[in-house]
């Protein structure tokens, strides 16, 4: 099924996308929001530019954006797979517990905030391009990846990455000398088996996109994780 969306409320596009069985295309996006909010068992093909919270909610569903999405993709999805061909806006994948989101391009400000995992679900966000300040904001758990392409000598992240982080972990392309973490946070050279690791969400990036798998691998990359069960004492104990 393919549906106009350019003269459509977000209401309206959203009851179409209900009607309209395993695969639809929704052409002409012009920010519209909630777009495939909680769907599942369903492919939605975007061309142009959907709105805040785009894949809320997403239980399953498959979302490929042909384009740059705004803010708030994939806030709280629980499954599903988001595509965004072009840049995301601000706090991508808030509270996100599942699924994975992969973006070409370059990430606004709070990006993985509030991210989560439970038993097997082990949420994940890959970004090809930089991410803006706040990356990984109180990050629980789940997986974050910056690749830095295309970006010069701009720095693969903004201020205050991994602020509060406490669970999950999060590789950056590059040796991030630049980059001013936190104290509650470990920041080392990736080694063998983070490399591995690395390799796979590099790959199926590579896959979604066209880039060169063995350009982005041929790179030092650093794992951050949280280097204490208590992250929160030191902000409140004195030593």
């Amino acid at each position: 099924m393919v549906i106009d969306a350019g003269s459509l409320g977000y209401r309206e596009v959203n009851e179409a996308l209900r009607r309209g069985g395993p695969e639809v295309v929704v052409n002409g996006c012009t920010g519209q929001r909630f777009i495939a909010a909680g769907a599942s068992d369903i492919k939605v093909t975007l061309n142009g530019t959907p709105g805040n919270a785009l894949g809320a909610y997403l239980n399953g569903a498959e979302i490929l954006v042909n384009g740059s999405a705004q803010d708030a993709v994939g806030d709280t999805m629980n499954e599903g797979r988001i595509v965004v061909g072009g840049n995301i806006g601000d706090a991508c994948g808030y509270a996100m517990r599942g699924g994975s989101i992969f973006v070409k391009g370059n990430a606004g400000y709070r990006a993985g905030i509030h991210m989560k995992a439970y038993e097997d679900k082990v949420p994940l966000m890959v970004i090809g391009g930089f991410a803006g300040s706040f990356l990984g904001e109180y990050q629980a758990g789940g997986v974050i990846v910056v690749l830095g392409l295309g970006i010069g000598d701009k720095r693969i992240v903004g201020n205050f990455p991994c602020t509060g982080m406490h669970g999950g972990k999060m590789f950056l392309r590059g040796n991030c000398e630049d980059i001013l973490f936190p104290d509650q946070v470990s920041v080392r050279k990736a080694g063998e088996t983070d490399l591995k690791e690395i390799s796979g969400y590099v790959s199926e990036f590579c896959k979604l996109f066209g880039s060169d798998f063995d350009e982005i691998m041929d790179s030092e990359f650093v794992a951050v994780t949280p280097d204490t069960k208590n992250p929160y004492k030191r902000l409140y104990v004195a030593n």
